[in-house]
């Protein structure tokens, strides 16, 4: 926030030497404090690799695909599924999506003569990597958040350059200073979350987090959707104005509307992040296995870098198909219809993410209630 706030407007007034070296020395700052306490920092050493136990179980899934499941114990020429081969701490309870996985757990004679992890691996492995396969679907139809999200420092600011931004007497407002709504918005909706909605929520549903984490972010990425629509009916009142008054009076292309009339789009990205951002860390980190959590909480954060990527892309597409709805001057293109292109494809997507979070299963561990 203060990044946002102080270094564009450094860059204006002062100039760009001076707003990089802002940075600069506030990262500089960073590690020297970094430093002094990493000693103090104690790292947990863990024993193997978790991606070692993902192959395992591919690996032995695929070489046992020929094998069937037990019908009836006694059964001849039938194999039945083996306990959890390793004692472990949090043992998860064994689920029937992806069944084909189990075969990994299926013993045959091979197995009675040798251990060989390539061959039997516990169901706790199996279901393990169960929860990267719920998980990635999740990741992939939340994507559109992190196309929404990007906006804020793309077309968001770009519009905002295109207007009045005289907030008070003789200050201007750096447009791209716009985008420190979004984490204001953000934590100032937490506590009003965590206060009034959960509490309320909880009345109705009876859940003690007054959602559940794929509820919260399924209500973000509505959030999203509808942020877009917002900001093509504002885009929509900016062109008509513009046209309205035609190139000899707008001088320097800016268009007498405030760039207070973008703050709802702004908010609601930000209120958004509330529920999406948090969700998702959420999910990512508490649904991953347990040696696996701290990659859990970077492949929350690249659905964010993915969704920019995703944004490149349907640029691209929009230039080739439709050229003038991102022409250089705003005023003679059609933005608003891009906006409506996301909002549209955000509608798609959440529907494809309610239908897999309907199917999702959380994790269960042995002894626990579901």
């Amino acid at each position: 926030m203060m990044g946002n706030l102080i270094v564009p407007y450094v860059q204006d007034n002062v100039g760009w030497v001076a707003g990089f070296a802002v940075p600069t020395i506030s990262m500089a700052f960073a590690l020297v404090i970094f430093l002094t306490g990493r000693k103090s920092y104690k790292q947990q050493t863990l024993s193997g690799s978790p991606f070692t136990s993902i192959a395992q179980v591919l690996v032995a899934a695929t070489r046992k695909w020929r094998l069937p499941f037990a019908k009836d114990i006694g059964d001849e020429g039938w194999f039945s599924l083996a306990m959890d081969v390793s004692p472990q701490t949090n043992q998860l309870a064994r689920t029937d999506q992806f069944k084909f996985l189990d075969k990994a757990a299926l013993r045959d004679k091979e197995d009675e003569l040798s251990k060989n992890n390539w061959r039997l691996c516990s169901i706790t492995q199996i279901e393990e990597v169960k929860l990267l396969l719920r998980l990635l679907p999740i990741g992939l139809f939340c994507l559109m958040y992190g196309v929404v999200l990007s906006q804020g420092g793309t077309f968001f600011t770009k519009q905002s350059s295109t207007m009045n931004t005289n907030i008070f007497y003789k200050f201007k407002l750096p447009p791209a200073s716009m985008q420190v709504t979004i984490g204001l918005v953000s934590i100032l909706t937490v506590p009003i979350y965590d206060r009034i909605l959960i509490p309320a929520t909880r009345r109705v549903t009876g859940i003690p987090s007054g959602l559940t984490t794929l509820q919260r972010i399924g209500v973000g990425l509505f959030l999203s959707l509808f942020s877009m629509v917002v900001a093509a009916l504002v885009e929509t009142k900016r062109l008509r104005i513009a046209k309205q008054l035609g190139p000899s009076d707008l001088p320097d292309g800016i268009v007498p509307m405030s760039v207070l009339w973008l703050l709802p789009e702004y908010g609601i990205c930000g209120i958004a992040g509330m529920f999406t951002l948090a969700g998702l860390q959420e999910l990512f980190y508490d649904q991953m296995p347990d040696g696996m959590r701290s990659v859990g909480s970077a492949a929350y954060l690249s659905i964010i870098s993915l969704g920019s990527f995703l944004k490149n892309f349907i640029i691209s597409f929009v230039e080739e198909i439709s050229p003038e709805w991102l022409a250089s001057d705003l005023n003679h293109a059609h933005l608003d219809y891009y906006y409506w292109l996301l909002a549209g494809l955000g509608t798609l997507w959440l529907v494809f993410y309610m239908f897999v979070s309907k199917h999702f299963i959380y994790k269960q561990i042995h002894g626990s209630s579901p």
